[in-house]
């Protein structure tokens, strides 16, 4: 599932972290489970972990650990949404979202009163995406179809959105692992987006 590993001792020297720590983040939650991959080396059994994903993760609870608890910290990296609902107005305080992108979206998803967590999400997935010049209008719609037809499939689960073109035929997919796929000729990947770090960014963003 991930290709580009770091040991267990490599991580150690290279963050300065403990042993100890390590293992009390996992227990708190902090670090997933499937992030300690068991692997044979000639010692016997060694602890390897996605080196960017492990990397990114440390350096945010470093930087977060002396403002937050490990507690609040957890609730933040969590893969789970929060119970929170927005106004339009308070999207655009907070910065979730341009005025622009805001309008069209919520003539997409239509008009409510307040925006539940995992609309808010979807706004801000899209608003990154149109800021980047990544995807076009109509295109905009499609990933905003998908992500709210297949996101609850996904709960407390980490899957990756993405999204190709092929001869100008756009589309895109929900995926708990996009490193194996597969496309036909000629197709491009425009681009693969984690959505378990856009909620991390966006939960941090909210307080």
């Amino acid at each position: 599932m991930y290709e580009n590993l770091i040991s267990k001792k490599e991580l150690l020297d290279l963050t300065g972290i403990s042993y100890g720590q390590l293992y009390r983040w996992k227990r708190k939650q902090l670090i997933p489970e499937d992030w300690f991959i068991k692997k044979s080396s000639f010692t016997g059994q060694e602890t390897f972990f996605p080196k960017d994903q492990i990397l990114a993760r440390i350096d945010k609870i470093v930087n977060m650990k002396d403002d937050l608890s490990l507690d609040d910290i957890a609730v933040k990296v969590s893969p789970s949404p929060v119970n929170l609902s927005l106004s339009k107005q308070e999207l655009l305080d907070k910065q979730i979202v341009t005025e622009m992108n805001l309008d069209f979206i919520t003539k997409t998803l239509g008009e409510m009163k307040s925006y539940p967590f995992n609309a808010v999400l979807f706004m801000f997935i899209l608003d990154k995406l149109f800021r980047a010049g990544s995807i076009n209008l109509d295109e905009g719609k499609l990933v905003l179809q998908v992500l709210a037809d297949n996101f609850d499939k996904f709960t407390d689960k980490p899957c990756e959105l993405v999204f190709i073109r092929k001869l100008g035929i756009s589309s895109c997919l929900l995926s708990q692992d996009s490193s194996r796929m597969y496309f036909e000729k000629n197709t491009n990947v425009i681009f693969k987006m984690n959505i378990a770090s856009s909620m991390e960014e966006l939960k941090i963003k909210l307080t």
